[in-house]
């Protein structure tokens, strides 16, 4: 894990507590200096999800088997692929917690 802001550096987002939050590095780099990215559904671009501002199941969902990410919003579906939440290397390690019962988490 490592320090991510929100709002990035680059954008003019300040290094303070109510700007940063953890994220895998993947998910870092994967998001870079965005603040919005593309809703495969609808088209438009809409702000990333915010997690210091934005409740999780407001725009997520677990897929039945628990592996995988599902945006239900446009935000969500837009930092689904903005940050490649649903990489190979992150469903296989879901279906493995799955199996021993770490995973999805409770809401």
């Amino acid at each position: 894990m490592e320090i991510d802001h929100l709002i990035p550096e680059a954008l003019g987002g300040l290094t303070e507590e109510t700007n940063l939050w953890l994220a895998c590095s993947l998910c870092n780099n994967h998001k870079g200096d965005r603040i919005v990215g593309l809703d495969p559904l609808s088209g438009e671009v809409v702000r990333l999800f915010n997690p210091r501002h934005q409740s999780w199941c407001d725009h997520f969902r677990w897929t039945e088997s628990g592996d995988r990410i599902v945006g239900i919003s446009p935000t969500g579906r837009a930092s689904v692929v903005a940050l490649n939440l649903n990489r190979p290397s992150l469903v296989h390690a879901r279906r493995l917690w799955v199996a021993v019962g770490w995973h999805p988490p409770d809401d």
